[in-house]
Parts: C-alpha cells; sequence; structure tokens
C-alpha cells in the first residue's frame, strides 16, 4: 500500500516541486521514498512512497524496473503466490517475495490483459521506454484511487488530489455545481458522473486501464464488467459456495508481513470477518470499534458478543465532541474534499487507533450488503422480484413481523411500493427536503445504470459502482492512509462477487433476515446473538455526537457571516436548525455536510 503520482509531457518538473511532491505523500508511505526520471522523447517523472506490507526488504522499493519498463503500485495483489508460481512454470524467475515484481513480470509476458490475471485492489502505472508509453489501470471495484489531469503541459496522474495539486503547482479551482450537489443530494450522488469537487481532476474509472503516449493520446477502456447470472441451485449449495468464496478471500487476504487489526461494528458482516480470521485461520488480530451513545447508533451489546466468543484483544473507542471541529479540518485538509458523510469522521477514530496501537493493515465489511442485500430498501425489492413466486407470501409476512416495526422512514412501510411504481428512487437522493435552506434551487435529475433486468439486483450494483460503496471505498482509503494504515475489504472479491449473483433472488431474504445466505455460512463460525439480529444499524454517528452546537466557539465559527459557505446556504435557517434538538436521519446527514463546506471553502480561499 503505497502514494503514487507520476507525469508524462514536456514540462521539465523541478527537483524541489518533485520533494514538495514526495514530501505531501509521506502519510500514504512513510518506510521509504524515491522517484524516476525517465529521458525519453518526452519528459517522464514517477514519484513513489512506499508503506512496506509484503517483503518488507529495500529490494521491493519502487519505482520498480527492469529492463525497459518502470512501475509504480498502490495496493495489494492478493493472488501473488500463486501467479508467481504460474509465471515460473512460464520461464519467469523472481529476485524478491514482493507482489510488485510479480505484477511487473505479468505485464511482460501477458501485456495489458495481465490485470485480468489478478485478484485484489490496486491502482498503478507502468512506462515502456521501448513502446514509449505509459499504461495505467486501476481495480475492478475501485478500492483504489487514481486521479488524473491533462493540461497543455502533458499528463498528471496520482493517488491524491493534494498530489497533483503540488505536481502542477498551479491552483486548482473549486466546481461550485458540484458542492450544490453535496448539499442537496448528499453522498449517493457523487459519483453520478465524472465531476469532482476540483474542476479539471478525473478519476480513472472502476476496472479501467488508460494508454497514455507521448503525443498525449489516451485511450481507456474496461476490462472486466459486473454480470448478474443466476443459475439453477439448491439453497445449500448456494450457502456452501458463497461460504468457500468467502473464506478463500479471506486467506489470500490474511498474507501479510506486519501486524493486522479488524474494525468491529455490531452488523453481521465485520463480526463475520472477524471470526473467521480467528476461528477459521488462527489469526492474531486486534479489533477496533466505536461506541455511540446515540441509541439509533450504540451497538455495544453486539460488539461484546463477539468479543466475548473469540477473546481477541480489542480497543473500545468512546467518540466526543472534543476538538470536534479541528479534527475536521485536519481531516478535510488531508482529504483535499469534503467528507461524505459522518461515518468517516468516526471511522477516522478506528484508523488513529489502530495506527497509535503498531497496526499497518486493517480489515472491514464493506459491501455485504450490496452483495447479498442488507438495507430496508432492498426487503421491498425482493417483494417485487418475487411477487409471482410461491415464496412472496412467506417473505411478506416475516417482513410484517420482524421488519416493518423496525422501520424509522416513511418510503419504506409500503411492501407493495416498487410493484406499484417500478421507478420509484425518491429515497436515494433528498434534494426535495434541503431546498428550503438553498439560496438557489438545485435539481438533480435521478439515474441509474442497467445491469440487469432483475430490479434489486440492478439496484445493488449501483450502490457498489455508483453510490454508496464508491463512496465508501474512498473515504475509507484516505482516512487510513492518513494514519499510514493498509484497509483490506475481503467481500470485495471477484470470485465472490460472480458467486454472489448466481445465486438465485428467492434465496436471498427469508423471515425478516436480509443477508440470509451470509448468515447461513456462518453459522458454527459467527456467534448467534449477531448472525440472528435482525436489526439494521449500519456504521454510523449522530452529529450532535461529534459536535456540541451549544458550545459558543463551535457555533460562532460555523455561523460567521463572512463564510464562503453562506453564498449557498441561507444563514438564518442554518441557525434555526442548530438550535433544534436531536435531528433526523437525514437532517443528521445535511449538517454534517454544511459543516463540511464551511470549512472546505475557507480552506480554499
Amino acid at each position: 500500500m503505497c502514494g503514487i503520482a507520476g507525469y508524462l509531457g514536456k514540462r521539465i518538473i523541478s527537483d524541489d516541486v518533485v520533494h514538495h511532491t514526495l514530501e505531501s505523500m509521506k502519510n500514504r508511505g512513510p518506510d521509504a521514498q524515491s522517484f524516476s526520471r525517465i529521458n525519453d522523447r518526452s519528459q517522464v517523472l514517477l514519484l513513489h512512497s512506499r508503506l512496506s506490507i509484503i517483503d518488507l526488504d529495500s529490494r521491493s522499493n519502487q519505482p520498480f524496473a527492469r529492463g525497459d519498463l518502470s512501475v509504480v503500485f498502490n495496493g495489494e495483489i492478493y493472488n501473488y503466490v500463486e501467479l508467481r508460481s504460474e509465471l515460473r512454470s512460464l520461464g519467469s524467475t523472481f529476485e524478491t517475495e514482493s507482489d510488485t515484481e510479480v505484477l511487473l513480470e505479468a505485464y511482460l509476458k501477458f501485456g495489458e490483459d495481465c490485470v485480468k490475471k489478478f485478484e485484489g485492489m490496486w491502482a498503478f502505472a507502468i512506462y515502456d521506454k521501448r513502446k514509449q508509453k505509459l499504461f495505467l489501470s486501476r481495480d475492478r471495484f475501485a478500492e483504489k484511487p487514481l486521479y488524473y489531469m491533462t493540461n497543455d503541459d502533458g499528463f498528471y496522474f496520482a493517488s491524491e488530489v493534494n498530489f497533483l495539486k503540488e505536481l502542477i503547482n498551479d491552483k486548482i479551482k473549486i466546481n461550485e455545481k458540484y458542492v450544490l450537489r453535496y448539499l442537496a443530494n448528499g453522498y449517493k450522488s457523487l459519483y453520478k458522473d465524472s465531476l469532482g469537487f476540483l474542476n479539471n481532476i478525473k478519476e480513472l474509472s472502476f476496472a479501467s486501464s488508460m494508454v497514455v503516449e507521448g503525443k498525449g493520446v489516451q485511450r481507456e477502456w474496461r476490462y472486466w464488467d459486473p454480470v448478474v447470472e443466476e443459475k439453477e441451485m439448491s439453497f445449500d449449495n448456494a450457502v456452501e459456495g458463497f461460504r468457500h468464496h468467502l473464506f478463500e478471500s479471506m486467506r489470500i487476504r490474511l498474507r501479510s508481513d506486519v501486524p493486522i487489526s479488524f474494525c468491529l461494528s455490531g452488523g453481521v458482516d465485520s463480526a463475520s470477518l472477524v471470526s473467521i480470521a480467528a476461528k477459521e485461520f488462527n489469526a492474531d488480530l486486534h479489533a477496533f470499534s466505536i461506541i455511540d451513545e446515540d441509541e439509533r447508533y450504540n451497538e455495544l451489546d453486539n460488539i461484546k458478543a463477539t468479543l466475548d466468543d473469540l477473546g481477541c484483544s480489542h480497543t473500545l473507542i468512546n467518540i466526543s465532541t472534543e476538538n470536534s471541529l479541528e479534527r475536521l479540518k485536519d481531516l478535510i485538509a488531508y482529504h483535499g474534499v469534503p467528507l461524505a458523510t459522518v461515518t468517516f469522521f468516526v471511522h477516522s477514530f478506528i484508523t488513529e487507533a489502530a495506527a497509535k496501537g503498531g497496526y499497518k493493515v486493517i480489515f472491514a465489511g464493506h459491501a455485504a450488503d450490496e452483495m447479498v442485500t442488507g438495507y430496508y430498501d432492498h426487503f421491498l425489492l425482493h417483494l417485487n422480484q418475487i411477487k409471482d413466486l410461491p415464496e412472496y407470501d412467506n417473505c411478506l409476512r416475516g417482513w410484517q413481523k420482524h421488519i416493518l416495526p423496525l422501520i424509522r422512514n416513511p418510503l419504506f412501510r409500503n411492501p407493495n411500493i416498487y410493484i406499484e411504481n417500478p421507478n420509484f428512487r425518491d429515497h436515494i437522493f433528498f434534494e426535495k427536503e434541503f431546498q428550503e435552506f438553498l439560496k438557489e434551487p438545485f435539481f438533480n435529475d435521478f439515474s441509474e445504470e442497467q445491469y440487469s433486468d432483475n430490479m434489486l439486483r440492478n439496484r445493488m450494483l449501483n450502490e457498489i459502482f455508483h453510490e454508496g460503496v464508491r463512496v465508501i471505498l474512498h473515504e475509507d482509503d484516505l482516512n487510513s492512509m492518513k494514519y499510514s494504515i493498509e484497509n483490506r475489504c475481503p467481500y470485495l472479491d471477484t470470485n465472490l462477487f460472480n458467486f454472489s449473483h448466481s445465486i438465485p433472488s428467492k434465496y436471498l431474504i427469508k423471515d425478516g433476515y436480509a443477508k440470509r445466505i451470509l448468515r447461513e455460512s456462518m453459522k458454527g463460525t459467527l456467534n448467534d446473538q449477531v448472525r440472528l439480529d435482525r436489526q439494521k444499524k449500519g456504521f454510523n454517528a449522530g452529529v450532535q455526537s461529534v459536535f456540541d452546537f451549544s458550545d459558543s466557539n463551535v457555533k460562532d465559527y460555523l455561523l460567521e457571516p463572512s463564510a464562503k459557505v453562506f453564498d449557498f446556504v441561507h444563514r438564518d435557517k442554518i441557525e434555526n436548525l442548530l438550535q433544534q434538538g436531536r435531528f433526523s436521519d437525514s437532517l443528521n446527514k445535511f449538517v454534517f455536510n454544511f459543516i463540511n463546506v464551511r470549512i472546505f471553502m475557507e480552506l480554499y480561499e
């Protein structure tokens, strides 16, 4: 896990700029830093900052070169052991024990199709001096970031927007339309197109590669597409297949030459991973958990049930309002853009604690909801999907008995909502609710990609590739790397993904249980208190758990009349809002977004 940056073009970038850029990359790679200048027909610059996880020896430092090829790589190729054996059978030899060398050797053997061989998370750039081209690639689920920008001087790329700003050595303007979208629509709108908070900076898309040649020609393509192809299988085979692929994903992701740790919430997703690692692989691990006193988000009972079952070492972190503004300012300065939700403000306490404990790898349970169902609207989509099947009546009764009493959002209390209106998506964007706070009305038409005619599956794939999971991965990466920690997501495994989307939809939910396949696959591994808990809380926190709006220093800062944020929102209405008691879930999100824009605009002024 590392930081990368680079340039191809006609500009000669000074050593001062290079060293300033490397300095900004130190959090992402504190163990070694270096760069290469490749004198070719174009100016080529590759920068790397290393966080050593696999093969800690300096022989694996980057930029890593072999013949005419040089690579800078961020991420992990988890199947590097198996791939190295395959390459040896084809005549390859190796000088290190690193996945970096395996990656470069795979490129030598298989060319641009090498990425189809990789299981892992990556963003890398390979410069081929003989062919005079730069080859860049990003992993299937966009776990690792890869930003780029093109101007008259040439092509720039980097792991973080702050690295690009240093390398370009010029100001980049804020995209005010995107700021309004963030305020009006919320975090699920952030990956609906190629726009971003900063003008002219783009991201290489998920599961995509790109070639940049000396004359600035760019060619981008997708090397893998997610597919839904339900297959005939028994329920027992679905459970056994899911268990097999999840355990295999954990097996290869537990490879590390440094200590590992886990994020542990009260939900089945993260608790399953910790339980698999401890019970099935006898891993030496440490769990970190957040405790929020707001009863809507407090998961202490379930967290303790898992800890008591496993007996693993752990740290419980109680969040508070102390120094919250300064902490958020520091996070936004590192991220280079506003945080998506309060969840990731809270998540930063975990990564900070893990770093203080000496851990360099942390596991998280992201994307299980989107793989095998988990959200309250998934129940309704499932009812729509099976409306003509014998299972419908039992599923409806299970929903009415077990889920309906838990639902706070009135939009989800009608079990026939998708049967009556297949186009219903009012719960995804929040623009109607927040218009009163905006000085100018902002409306953004909702859209989603069409991956499947199965409405439930299509929704889940949009959540993975364009909505929630994309945002989570972006925030998780930055929060982890701020504290020099590698984040790993075992549910985002290609074989597990493909198998999950071959399971018949009728098996996904039953008797008020979402994630039925995961729960059944964890029988005997995960404690039953967590495994059989139907309530969905999610890893979240109340904004009033982290900010004290009665504190005059906090309130005065947020309501400073000259603040740029009030070009977008009505100050008097924000002031009245902050005087309210406990916020609803949606207002909780809006208030946090307001605070982020207040700080972000100030930082950029």
